[in-house]
C-alpha cells in the first residue's frame, strides 16, 4: 500500500498511554535487572518484596485504617501505588500490552486528562471495593483493575456506538465476558487469588465514569434524568 506524504507509518500512541507504560516497564526493569544482581548489589535481589510489601494494597490494612480512623499518608499511597507494581516479569508484560492497545483505543477518543482520570479512578475503585470484600489478609498488586476501567470506557464508548447505528449493544459486553471467562477458567485450573474482585470494580467505575466523561456525555446524562 502506497503511503501518503508525512504520514508516520504506524499511528502514534497517546502520550499519557506511553508515559504509564513506561512506569510499569521501568520499574520491572529496576526489579529484573537487580534480581540478577546487575544493578544494587546483593540487596537488589529482595527489591521486588519489598516494593510489594510498601507499596502493595493490603485489604487488611485498609479496613485497620477505617477501625482506627489513621489514614496514614503512606497507607493511602497504596491506592494509586498498587498498579506500578507486579508480582513477576510475565504479570507486568501482559499489564503492559493491555494497556497499550486499550489505551490506544481510549486515548484517542477521550484525550489525555480523561485517560489518565478513567486509570486512576479505576485503580482506587477497584482496591477500594478489593478492601471492603476481599478476605483475610489478601494483597492487590499490578495494573489489571486500571486496565479493565479502560475496558470499562471502550465498552462504555462501543455501546453507544452500536446504538446509533442501530446495532445490538449488547454486544459490546463481548470482551469483559471473554476476558472474566478466561480469568475463571485459570483460576479454576491453576488456582487463585481475589484479585477478580478489584478488576471487576475497576471495570464498573471506569464504564460509569466515561458516561459522563465521553463528549456530550454529561448533558445527555442530565437530559436523561429530567426525562425521568
Amino acid at each position: 500500500m502506497a503511503q501518503t506524504p508525512g504520514e508516520a507509518p504506524i499511528n502514534p500512541l497517546p502520550p499519557v498511554v506511553v508515559a504509564l507504560f513506561l512506569m510499569i516497564v521501568g520499574v520491572e526493569v529496576v526489579f529484573s535487572l537487580g534480581a540478577r544482581g546487575v544493578v544494587g548489589g546483593p540487596g537488589a535481589v529482595g527489591w521486588r518484596l519489598a516494593a510489594l510489601e510498601r507499596y502493595g494494597f493490603s485489604s487488611e490494612l485498609f479496613r485497620w485504617m477505617f477501625e482506627t480512623g489513621q489514614f496514614r499518608p503512606q497507607h493511602l499511597l497504596r491506592l494509586v501505588s498498587y498498579p506500578f507494581v507486579h508480582g513477576s516479569f510475565t504479570h507486568a508484560a501482559f499489564a503492559g500490552v493491555m494497556l497499550l492497545a486499550l489505551g490506544k483505543m481510549v486515548g484517542e477518543a477521550l484525550g489525555d486528562v480523561r485517560t489518565i482520570a478513567v486509570f486512576v479512578a479505576s485503580a482506587l475503585g477497584g482496591a477500594v471495593i478489593f478492601g471492603v470484600l476481599a478476605p483475610g489478609r489478601a494483597l492487590l498488586i499490578g495494573a489489571f483493575p486500571a486496565i479493565y476501567g479502560l475496558i470499562g470506557a471502550f465498552t462504555y464508548m462501543l455501546w453507544l456506538r452500536l446504538g446509533q447505528v442501530g446495532e445490538q449493544q449488547l454486544r459490546a459486553f463481548t470482551l469483559i465476558g471473554v476476558l472474566l471467562g478466561l480469568q475463571l477458567i485459570f483460576g479454576l485450573l491453576f488456582g487463585g487469588g481475589p484479585d477478580w474482585i478489584a478488576d471487576i470494580g475497576g471495570f464498573v467505575v471506569g464504564f460509569a465514569l466515561t458516561i459522563v466523561l465521553v463528549p456530550g456525555g454529561w448533558a445527555r446524562l442530565r437530559d436523561r434524568l429530567r426525562h425521568r
